[in-house]
């Protein structure tokens, strides 16, 4: 193989799996010498690649972990199956890798070829995610593209259906995707309405960016905090809830688990205290997804829907 820069990228994708790699096969699988392996593994490490070499009868190569992670070279089944795991999580708000896969999964499909496009499509329609139904799930392409947008900074046409129902087309520079960990929020400033707005990415729909750049404006505040604003009262006043479950605290489910009291309830009884700022009612069918056995003790409004949400399931059941 007389073609350097191919050389040291077939080179580098078999250093990047995970074995040590004999000088020899190398130059075997290159067809080269071991003296131009040997300079080939110089040039990665003057890359930024640590490449670490073991001397003896058993030595060779192998690739290990650096300051920084170097790019990595996916063969066609690696990168569609990154792709379909990226889909699956960023299609629900996981707290705390939402953003990173969102913005992980519009790098890798920017450059999948058309074909490995097709076949992760083919697979993700194919397959069903079982998630904990504790938010509304979002369509990923839809978050790629508007992460990829938030990136270029590219403006974004978009249908939108309002809480009320009312559809509209919009017209936006897209600024931050912001997850609250149960939804997708997109804030951007609206070109026709003059002012920022926040949309919910679960009703957004024919999202594509228009190729036309623009200058980024200076947001009022910090994104977060303008989506906490934009939900009204709620996103402005929190509350506690204190719940008490008939079951160990290993066995509630994780959002749970940090909010479980030491010591907190009776024999095979976990209490729980955590804080919200969403809708009671909203909280009540959460707890009730968790599929356990447990009993509202605060707040008030919490009992209540509880309460109502049990005779509406109730009644939804009977014959």
């Amino acid at each position: 193989m007389t073609d350097t820069p191919a050389r040291l990228l077939s080179l580098l994708s078999l250093l990047q799996t995970p074995r040590e790699w004999p000088g020899s096969e190398l130059a075997q699988r290159l067809r080269v010498s071991a003296r131009t392996i040997r300079r080939d593994i110089e040039r990665l490490r003057d890359l930024g690649y640590p490449v670490e070499a073991t001397l003896g009868s058993e030595g060779g190569y192998r690739l290990v972990a650096g300051a920084a992670m170097p790019p990595l070279l996916l063969d066609d089944e690696e990168a569609v199956a990154i792709a379909v795991g990226l889909r699956a999580g960023a299609g629900h708000a996981i707290e705390g890798v939402e953003e990173a896969s969102v913005r992980a999964l519009a790098k890798l499909e920017q450059v999948l070829p058309s074909r490995l496009r097709h076949r992760v499509s083919a697979l993700q329609s194919a397959t069903i995610a079982l998630t904990r139904g504790d938010g509304p799930s979002v369509d990923p392409g839809t978050l790629t593209v508007m992460a990829s947008a938030v990136a270029g900074p590219e403006r974004l046409r978009f249908a939108y259906r309002a809480g009320d129902g009312a559809e509209s087309r919009r017209l936006v520079e897209p600024y931050r995707l912001v997850s609250t960990g149960s939804r997708w929020y997109l804030v951007a400033y609206d070109l026709e309405r003059e002012d920022w707005r926040t949309f919910r990415v679960d009703r957004v729909s024919e999202a594509f960016a228009t190729g036309a750049r623009f200058a980024a404006r200076a947001l009022p505040m910090d994104a977060e905090e303008f989506v906490r604003r934009g939900l009204g009262p709620r996103g402005a006043e929190r509350y506690v809830v204190e719940v008490a479950f008939a079951a160990g605290a290993a066995e509630l489910p994780e959002w749970l688990r940090s909010g479980a009291l030491p010591g907190g309830g009776g024999e095979g009884e976990t209490s729980v205290r955590f804080e919200s700022a969403d809708a009671p009612e909203w909280v009540a069918a959460r707890l009730a997804l968790t599929g356990l056995p447990f009993t509202v003790r605060e707040p008030a409004s919490l009992v209540s829907a509880a309460a109502a949400l049990a005779a509406r399931l109730t009644a939804a059941a009977a014959p």
